[in-house]
């Protein structure tokens, strides 16, 4: 494979990584003989401008779940996959003008730390340990062997090897940098990440209309492949069981997004370090926009790939190379990186470092918020609550390359997964449902109590197994077993917030519980620029789907 890769591409690709490192390192220097205190490292000093936030939360979302992922589900299903990112900018809105508020009023460093000031110590120390396994041993081991695969697939590099390679390029600058590091280098990912995404889009549909433009492979795929475009799903499509038709748009979809979007902390960890609430919601504002454009660069080649790939004189026109990696229905995730191997020179090199800087942004944000969690909610807690600065700041470092290891042992594991982006949103979705529940009756109900977020919290987990591994025979005898799992994910909040609700009542017999947080109306007012800019990004949401119903 790597005969494809031409020594322009190198170049390219080199100067990309020599980039990021030295801008990652000159961000990270001691500044005027100042040392890292905790807020420098973990929150970027509370100095990130709006457009800085809106690209390093789109550089932490957007990753080889996506790039490989959804072009894979691209392939697979086709458009309905782009519910993810389109209803994600809605989400985003909701969490600038409700969420945000609240948080940044508290003064959080981590999303736990909320859990503290309004439940208890012990209800945050669950939660923290769960986020720190789900990002060690789901999102970073998934990132580093999805990237890695691509890796595998473009250039020929073994596995093992790409995971290590992405592994020491991600900690090269992240565990000594921090959060400023991370968010600034992102800003430039962003841009090698739109570019590299539009160059794969263009020579995909290039390709598809035998090099009549862009405008005429979206007719030719659209004309081939029009099942490919129908963004609600009925029952009768074989994917229906992983975006179930009108329950995308209200049901557990937002489960999926509330809690990613609203109390993930390497998402929710940017605007945390924003200069003002004003600028974190300008942000947020902006990365609703990004979010609108993103399907058109991971979802439209894969339905490209899906049309090339069963047109046999298409295929022919490609020669040797298009024959090499070929997608299929069962490996639906190779369309990203094969169409990637048909780039020309050049274009191939820009394209890749489009995917490791989707990559190495994302790594770079898991391993700051992962230690994060751990520096601020465990080792301050229950190991060194005098802890000084530069101890907090090593503690954090140290953190950060252990997350790194154990992911690194655990990524070669995931080997054979299909869809990778619908296993790591399934798996996910076991354990969200119930932490939704937590901090949507902690932030807008009074009477939550302690007691009743943890057995929530606890009692969520079997319930999402129930109607996750409950014998499809029981269906006729049990209620709500044979749902689709994004319906699962919004019956598994439902009945996690009746269960917290019933325990706080019978606890605290209606009375609003001591910790309950009084919301003012001022708290929730958003500039001008806000509110045009969240009705703009509405208008375009209702015509996307207006278009592309059936």
């Amino acid at each position: 494979m790597t005969g494809n890769f031409e020594l322009i591409d190198y170049i390219i690709f080199i100067s990309y990584a020599v980039l990021i490192l030295g801008v990652g390192l000159w961000v990270s220097r001691d500044k005027d003989g100042h040392q890292k205190n905790a807020e420098d490292y973990f929150l970027a000093s509370k100095s990130l401008p709006w457009w800085a936030i809106g690209a390093s939360l789109i550089a932490a979302n957007i990753s080889a779940e996506q790039f490989i992922g959804m072009s894979g589900s691209g392939f697979a299903l086709g458009l309905a996959i782009a519910s993810y990112e389109w209803m994600a900018a809605l989400t985003l809105i909701i969490v600038g003008k409700y969420f945000l508020p609240i948080f940044i009023e508290k003064g959080l460093y981590t999303i736990p730390e909320f859990v503290e000031k309004r439940y208890s110590t012990q209800l945050k120390t669950i939660l923290a340990v769960f986020w720190i396994g789900l990002y060690v041993f789901v999102n970073l081991a998934s990132v580093l062997y999805l990237g890695a695969l691509a890796l595998e697939t473009i250039i020929g590099v073994p596995l093992i090897f790409g995971v290590i390679g992405l592994s020491l390029f991600a900690a090269a600058y992240s565990l000594y940098g921090g959060l400023s590091a991370v968010a600034w280098t992102d800003v430039i990912q962003v841009v090698f990440l739109v570019l590299g995404g539009l160059v794969t889009t263009y020579l995909a549909l290039n390709t598809v209309s035998g090099g009549e433009g862009v405008i005429e492979g979206f007719k030719t795929i659209y004309e081939i492949a029009p099942d490919r475009f129908a963004m609600i799903l009925d029952e009768s499509n074989p994917e229906y069981n992983n975006l179930p038709g009108i329950g995308v748009l209200v049901g557990g979809l937002w489960v999926a997004n509330l809690y990613y979007w609203g109390f993930n902390q390497y998402i929710i960890q940017r605007t945390l370090a924003a200069k003002s609430l004003k600028e974190s919601q300008k942000g947020i504002l902006f990365a609703a926009f990004l979010k609108l454009v993103i399907p058109v660069i991971v979802v439209i080649p894969g339905i490209a790939a899906y049309v090339i790939v069963n047109d046999p004189e298409l295929l022919k026109s490609l020669g040797e190379v298009g024959m090499q990696n070929l997608p299929s229905s069962g490996q639906a995730d190779k369309a990203y990186p094969w169409l990637l191997q048909l780039l020309p020179a050049g274009l191939k090199g820009l394209a890749f470092a489009a995917l490791a800087a989707a990559v190495v942004s994302s790594l770079a944000s898991m391993l700051n918020s992962t230690s994060t969690i751990f520096t601020m909610d465990i080792y301050k807690e229950y190991f060194n609550k005098n802890a000084s600065d530069k101890k907090t700041v090593n503690i954090g470092r140290l953190s950060a390359a252990v997350a790194l290891v154990i992911a690194s042992i655990m990524a070669p594991l995931l080997g054979g997964i299909d869809q990778a982006f619908q296993f790591i949103q399934e798996y996910t979705g076991v354990v969200s449902p119930g932490i939704l529940a937590v901090f949507i009756l902690g932030l807008f109900w009074k009477k939550a109590t302690n007691k009743a977020a943890i057995i929530g919290a606890l009692s969520s987990i079997p319930i999402a197994l129930y109607f996750k591994v409950a014998p499809k025979g029981w269906s006729s005898n049990a209620f709500f077993v044979d749902v689709p799992w994004m319906d699962q994910m919004g019956y598994t909040a439902l009945l996690t917030m009746a269960v917290i609700v019933g325990v706080s009542l019978r606890q605290g017999k209606g009375k609003n519980d001591d910790k309950g947080i009084t919301l003012k109306g001022h708290l929730f007012k958003t500039s001008p620029l806000f509110n045009i800019g969240s009705f703009a990004v509405l208008l375009i949401l209702v015509m996307l789907y207006a278009l592309f119903w059936k």
